[in-house]
């Protein structure tokens, strides 16, 4: 059983359209289900998916168990940058979820994951996310290491923990960046928008990106982003803190994007290297950068 108090600034939102944003990675469809399954109070009553809040409402969610049996292995073609008997590294496409979740079950990574692994992959985080050490947004495509036993699981995610691997990043932003620059903050829940991060929220996690100019182009910049920490949603929640949000990007971004045939941010996790957890060597991988990325470049190059 979960459950929080509606904001000042959630009030009039509806019940459904509500739960989705608090849990980003649960459909609001998922959340009717349970509505009307009498499994979501508010103020210890039951109610309706298009019920209207008010500021202070308590909202009591619970949650059924996992459906286990409903993750299964689809024939998903899956462009793999390098595997071994530990370690599985992917390049994961725009548009494909990295794990399922309760009302979201097929199309993901890990279903495509358990076609092509069969039973190879780590069972550290469980039914839903066999394998999965670290994740990368929906619309961001990229570099993703994938463990194939417990052993290896262990040893990546304590140099995740470390920062140790290294995470090198391509985007494009808005605006012209003159110079190199690190940014350091926080990064926690914002206390309105449920959906989104933000920086120097109470009870945030230090946060700290480093990002190369590259390219400059009359109103935009491309970018070499490295990590030092791992939080949901750094690079776009930096970015944006400093005034140049990523292009394209739904929640950071502007609300019209100038380029209307873009699906989500122009991020693309581009280099990933880690400690090898068997034989100890370094390695590396580069994912070239998206057709979509390319070609994009190549507009904002045109003269204008």
């Amino acid at each position: 059983m979960e459950n929080f108090c509606v904001t000042a600034m959630e009030s009039g939102e509806r019940l459904d359209v509500l739960l989705s944003a608090h849990y980003e990675d649960l459909s609001r469809s998922f959340f009717q289900g349970l509505i009307r399954d009498g499994l979501v109070t508010v103020n210890e009553k039951t109610a309706k998916p298009g019920q209207k809040l008010s500021e202070a409402d308590l909202i009591c969610v619970d949650f059924p168990p996992d459906q286990d049996l409903d993750v299964s292995p689809e024939n998903i073609p899956l462009d793999i940058l390098y595997e071994d008997e530990d370690l599985i590294i992917v390049n994961k496409p725009k548009g494909m979820v990295v794990h399922p979740a309760p009302g979201h079950y097929s199309g993901t990574l890990v279903n495509a994951l358990l076609y092509h692994c069969k039973n190879s992959l780590s069972g550290i985080n469980g039914v839903l996310r066999p394998g999965i050490v670290h994740r990368i947004d929906r619309d961001t495509t990229g570099s993703l290491v994938i463990c194939k036993n417990d052993f290896a699981h262990r040893a990546v995610a304590a140099q995740l923990k470390e920062h140790s691997i290294t995470r090198k990043y391509r985007a494009i932003v808005h605006g012209q960046l003159m110079e190199d620059g690190t940014v350091r903050s926080t990064i926690g829940r914002h206390p309105q928008r449920r959906k989104e991060m933000a920086v120097n929220v109470p009870n945030g996690k230090d946060a700290v990106t480093h990002y190369h100019v590259l390219e400059q182009f009359p109103s935009y910049t491309y970018i070499e982003c490295q990590l030092e920490t791992g939080r949901t949603h750094q690079i776009r929640v930096h970015m944006k803190s400093i005034g140049h949000p990523i292009l394209g990007d739904p929640l950071y971004g502007p609300a019209k994007c100038p380029f209307p045939e873009l699906q989500g941010q122009t991020l693309h996790a581009m280099t990933l290297g880690l400690i090898h957890p068997r034989t100890g060597e370094y390695l590396e991988v580069v994912a070239p950068l998206p057709d979509y990325f390319q070609m994009l470049l190549k507009q904002l190059k045109k003269p204008i």
